[in-house]
């Protein structure tokens, strides 16, 4: 299943996270190096110390290059180019240990700050593996489709420059020209012309307001227009009404994770910012910096306080 871009967020801090525990951790534990998750596998080594298939993956990760819980072939050149990167972040990490930089003030505060990223990482990951299943999504699912469904129409275009135009191609379809055929002739929408005028399937909510005024009430084989749009006049022929068709499971899946991990982010925050002001835990020494009370930040890679929050998918907003 992969994970929404709001949880890929956090998985961006886990590369410096991650070295920054393996700079800890070297010389704090002796033995052969086991992998972390089952089904691990070796691909490299350096200075004795063994490059595991999730350490590359985890770096494709952190550059947005694949989803979280996406495959990485092996034998692909994303993976190679990432095993190289991973290599040379080991050699620059052990280098910086021989200087001793570790062990200065500001490497042991940054070494501090990366353990702290890598643990809420790594909460973040449990909390949101152990909500966010399949289980959830088909009930998330499910309660979409519940919900009242929009009147879809289907219907073809003509864009023409001018209204003289529209009028005269109107007058053709009205002695039994072919709609399709003048489309591909005569239409200036390059989107639509060479498919007859298709517009497939919509609601009308999703077009400009000059479509929504002039289908409003338009029945299938009515000729609406012509009428003012983006480019010039629109002759629109409606095919066909229903109600709106649900999307099928699989293609409203990465919508419903996405709203699901969202939503388990920003309750798991919220939660801990609550406890933490309840206890008195949170100080600001900056005037003017405290956040209003019981808002959590946002996650990185959410949307911006401008944008809408997502959603569960809608059936409108993805259609056979």
């Amino acid at each position: 299943m992969r994970l929404s871009p709001s949880y890929t967020a956090w998985r961006r801090a886990s590369l410096a996270a991650g070295l920054a525990i393996a700079l800890a951790a070297c010389g704090e534990r002796g033995g052969p190096e086991r992998p972390a998750l089952a089904g691990d596998v070796e691909v490299a080594k350096v200075d004795g110390r063994p490059v595991w298939t999730s350490d590359v993956k985890r770096e494709a990760v952190a550059q947005g290059l694949i989803g979280e819980g996406e495959p990485l072939d092996a034998s692909s050149e994303m993976f190679r180019r990432m095993l190289d990167q991973v290599i040379d972040q080991r050699l620059l990490a052990a280098e910086a240990q021989r200087r001793g930089l570790d062990d200065t003030p500001e490497g042991k505060r940054r070494l501090a700050a990366a353990r702290e990223r890598a643990l809420a990482d790594l909460l973040v990951e449990r909390v949101v593996s152990d909500n966010v299943d399949d289980k959830a999504v088909q009930k998330a699912y499910a309660e979409q489709l519940k919900a009242p469904r929009s009147e879809e129409i289907r219907a073809r275009q003509i864009v023409l420059a001018t209204a003289a135009e529209a009028e005269a191609v109107k007058k053709l379809l009205a002695s039994g020209a072919s709609f399709e055929a003048l489309a591909m002739e005569r239409s200036t929408d390059q989107a639509t012309r060479f498919n007859g005028g298709d517009l497939g399937f919509f609601t009308t909510d999703v077009m400009p307001e000059a479509y929504q005024a002039a289908l409003r009430t338009a029945k299938p084989g009515d000729l609406v227009g012509p009428f003012p749009v983006e480019g010039g006049f629109a002759l629109v022929r409606v095919e066909e009404r229903r109600v709106e068709q649900p999307i099928p499971l699989q293609e409203a899946r990465p919508q419903i994770v996405r709203f699901l991990t969202y939503g388990e982010i920003r309750e798991l925050i919220e939660g801990l910012r609550e406890k933490a002001r309840r206890q008195n835990k949170i100080e600001y020494s900056l005037r003017g910096s405290q956040a209003a009370p019981g808002l959590a930040p946002e996650p990185a890679d959410a949307p911006s306080a401008s944008e809408t929050p997502p959603e569960a998918p809608k059936s409108e907003e993805v259609r056979k």
